[in-house]
């Protein structure tokens, strides 16, 4: 037996494609259902926040200038890296109380929900877009552009949850600042190493753990960001976040009942901004 005394990991926050403390310095102990200590997690601060914003606002020039086929081959890459780690993720899954099966099931849908909006990213367009007819002789086209950066507050179904709302902001050419799942937040954070190694640029995903009541009005007032979801909100929250949200006439989504079920391009859609361009034919 043993007695060399185990390492604990402190799991930090993901901005910019880096893995920083949080800038207070506080940290939270993560449990199981069985109240046994599993891991600490680094506790946001305001100021995390800004910072990650930044980052997001930094990386949306470059993200959205990508191609749409090459979107689509990093976030099936993500799937390919997500799909490495799957026994890992098994694992933190089950400290939230979810049996051995539930836990394989919820990773493999994870794994396939990236897959399947990867295989979105140069359908989109086509679907949310148009070749109008006019009455002239113009060609006038719609076409969806990304509406910035989307802060997301995900839901408490730590994986399947948070990345059936990150993927599809970020397929479109967002970027996003995600606030995490805060009883279980080990998923996202693993999620984030994933993300680290996957060819996806520093910055287009930030994710941050804490107390969601703390961060939540900051990015929802945050005159930097574009567009929120408020999908992890319980609904008593929802009209002083949709307040703040006014402040710069962000983009407010809240999701169905059903959302998680069925992925659909609602969500793709919410933060897309249809533009119209007139052209003169034979020009």
């Amino acid at each position: 037996m043993s007695d060399r005394l185990a390492v604990r990991k402190t799991y930090k926050l993901y901005i910019g494609g880096a893995f920083p403390r949080s800038e207070s310095g506080r940290s939270y102990p993560v449990t199981d259902t069985k109240d046994r200590f599993v891991a600490n997690a680094s506790h946001a601060s305001r100021k995390d926040v800004r910072d990650a914003v930044s980052a997001a606002r930094k990386a949306f020039g470059g993200w959205s200038g990508r191609t749409a086929y090459n979107r689509a081959q990093i976030l099936y890459r993500i799937a390919e890296m997500l799909e490495g780690r799957r026994d890992q993720f098994i694992t933190e899954l089950r400290h939230t109380g979810a049996s051995k099966t539930q836990a394989a099931n919820e990773v493999d849908a994870a794994i396939d929900r990236w897959v399947w909006y990867a295989g979105w990213a140069d359908k989109i367009s086509t679907v949310a877009g148009a070749a109008n007819p006019v009455s002239g002789p113009f060609f006038n086209f719609s076409t969806p552009e990304p509406t910035g950066v989307v802060g997301i507050i995900a839901p408490d179904s730590p994986l399947l949850g948070l990345v059936s709302v990150v993927a599809p902001a970020i397929v479109t050419g967002n970027t996003t600042v995600v606030i995490a799942s805060e009883p279980a937040p080990l998923p996202a954070i693993t999620l984030a190493e994933v993300l680290a190694t996957s060819d996806l640029p520093g910055g287009v995903i930030n994710i941050l753990t804490g107390h969601r009541t703390e961060l939540a009005p900051w990015l929802a007032s945050h005159m930097d960001v574009n567009a929120i979801d408020l999908t992890g909100v319980p609904d008593a929250d929802v009209p002083s976040l949709e307040d703040a949200a006014a402040g710069n006439l962000k983009r407010v989504f809240r999701a169905s009942e059903d959302w998680a079920d069925d992925p659909g391009t609602a969500r793709m859609t919410a933060f897309l901004e249809v533009k119209t361009v007139w052209h003169p034919v034979g020009v």
